[in-house]
């Protein structure tokens, strides 16, 4: 995890993702990352639009000269499945799952150390640590002990459309629009451009029908589909825009895991921050990343 790249997830299962360049400036960004990441050995492939379309996705809708990055070992993550799985997995080794109570306060003994948690169904848990990894409220949580946690306040809106057969399998970004699927009926819009659009008042209904409009476009057989959910919400990003990880020394048991891009860096900050809980060791990977950064 570095500063200057973006982590991508990898599974077995999973088909690779691919990028596309239409356009300006949207061409020569694509490119010149490209160009940055098979310089550091990571795998690219450029395709025209037209072998794009005979190898890889043929439901896409683009000039066949137009030039598409392809990251081969590059894969997609179904967040839902996923954490479902996880959660899962730790209750039936012996986890207690308290789901849709919220927090309301985090209790320090005399010697400054974590002691207990109060939630919001009137329970109080006695507890040697605790990790926030509340995202877009990490901040919130981190009031809880008096700590400042500042956080950017970055809105994203996001849309499921529900189609009766997804009809593509990797991850794109075209231009103004990124889509993935999203199991096996829906698929998921997001755009940068739409996001502007929030602040100004503009219905999240109308920006769902927008983000919808596009996807037909870059995929003409969304066209038949439905709009399933929309969600508006603030990115969890810390106010340098880097994740906060690991342990507050100065709240001995309190640990934060807050960052962007959550479903892609979770696993290696979950192994790295449970280490650090069980051992007491810093790894070196988290150096630039530490939550001290921010003064108390």
């Amino acid at each position: 995890m570095t500063r200057s790249t973006t982590c991508a997830s990898r599974s077995a299962t999973s088909p690779p993702s691919w990028k596309a360049g239409c356009g300006r400036p949207s061409r020569s960004q694509f490119l010149q990352t490209a160009e940055l990441l098979a310089g550091w050995d990571y795998r690219v492939e450029v395709y025209t639009g037209a072998e794009v379309r005979r190898r890889l996705e043929p439901a896409l809708t683009m000039p066949g000269e137009v030039p598409v990055v392809f990251y081969p070992d590059e894969a997609w993550v179904h967040g839902r499945h996923l954490v479902g799985r996880l959660v899962g997995q730790a209750v039936a080794s012996g986890a207690e799952l308290r789901s849709g109570t919220a927090v309301c306060d985090i209790g320090i003994g005399a010697d400054g150390s974590i002691r207990t948690v109060a939630l919001s169904d009137g329970s109080c848990l006695d507890v040697n640590n605790v990790v926030n990894a509340a995202g877009p409220s990490a901040s919130h949580v981190a009031g809880l002990i008096a700590r400042h946690l500042p956080m950017r306040r970055e809105p994203g809106v996001v849309t499921r459309i529900d189609c009766a057969q997804v009809p593509v399998r990797r991850v794109m970004h075209a231009p103004h629009l990124e889509i993935r699927p999203d199991g096996d009926a829906s698929v998921v819009l997001h755009s940068r451009e739409i996001d502007a659009l929030i602040d100004t008042g503009e219905d999240p209904a109308q920006l769902a029908r927008m983000l919808h409009e596009s996807a037909r476009h870059v995929v003409p057989e969304l066209g038949n589909s439905r709009i399933a959910q929309t969600r508006v919400a603030d990115r969890p990003i810390p106010a340098d825009g880097f994740p906060s990880v690991g342990a507050v020394p100065s709240v001995p048991g309190y640990y934060e895991a807050v960052s962007h891009s959550g479903i892609t860096l979770g696993p290696v900050i979950g192994r790295l921050l449970a280490s650090e809980i069980l051992s007491g060791k810093r790894d070196e990977m988290l150096a630039d990343f530490r939550p001290e950064r921010f003064p108390r």
